[in-house]
């Protein structure tokens, strides 16, 4: 794999970038045309999209920072030269949405709903942003010797010239399906909350069990576990108290 894509002159077109951008888009797209199926308020889902990119950016690079304390405690400057790479996927997904509850509740929009609306298109945003990983070779797997491999010869983050489990494909297939299934979801739902619930479930246990197949350990741990598997059970929890609130909700009317 290639991460520069194209050279044009002084531009050069990144896969990870690239990749990331189709995710956006593709995100955006979809949920905006959800949104008027629904017949909900849909000139607010590219606000929406903005202030979550902002917020998700934020919260990946301040999560990054956390896990590398140690290298900022002993070198400041980590900061600055890791300004443009360093990424901490959980941090985005907090980030964006405490940005997406912040929007809503300057707006009057309803939370839930719009949490609802919302996290298809991040399912579907992740499943092209690890095809980005894959490109760039970040977020790579350990070394095996078995027939399912990849072997990158130009990375600057994976070891190269050595077989390693492709975690990356298997992240954006499992992204992809978490995309279907929250669809399917969505359309047989009971209450609002329920669709963001089923997404913060099926992404903790998706990605606690792909932690064990990742090689770059630089990612930091916590004890045996590695820092995304940690927040997974936090994130587990979280989504199976708010599922049972929600449907516990409707319930009650009912």
């Amino acid at each position: 794999m290639k991460n520069e894509l194209l050279t044009i002159g002084p531009f050069t077109i990144y896969g990870y970038g690239f990749m990331i951008a189709i995710g956006v888009l593709a995100g955006w797209f979809t949920a905006e045309y959800r949104a008027r199926k629904h017949k909900m308020e849909a000139d607010h889902v590219f606000f929406l999209v903005i202030w979550c990119l902002l917020g998700g950016f934020l919260g990946a690079k301040i999560l990054f920072w956390i896990t590398e304390w140690k290298e900022i405690v002993s070198d400041p400057g980590f900061i600055l030269w890791t300004m443009a790479d360093g990424f901490v996927v959980y941090g985005g997904i907090l980030g964006g949405i405490f940005s997406g509850w912040l929007y809503c509740r300057m707006k009057k929009l309803h939370f839930l709903e719009y949490f609802d609306l919302l996290v298809p298109s991040v399912a579907l945003a992740q499943g092209f942003g690890r095809i980005g990983c894959l490109l760039a070779g970040c977020c790579y797997g350990r070394e095996t010797q078995g027939w399912l491999s990849i072997t990158f010869h130009n990375s600057d983050f994976a070891p190269n010239n050595v077989a390693l489990i492709p975690t990356q494909i298997y992240s954006s297939i499992l992204d992809f399906v978490h995309f279907a299934v929250l669809l399917a979801l969505a359309r047989h739902k009971k209450a609002d909350g329920q669709v963001a619930a089923g997404y913060m479930i099926f992404y903790s246990i998706g990605r606690f069990l792909l932690e064990f197949l990742r090689g770059d350990l630089i990612r930091g741990s916590v004890g045996i576990l590695s820092t995304s598997q940690f927040i997974s059970i936090f994130i587990l929890a979280a989504g199976v108290i708010m599922l049972a609130a929600v449907s516990g909700k409707k319930k009650d009317r009912v």
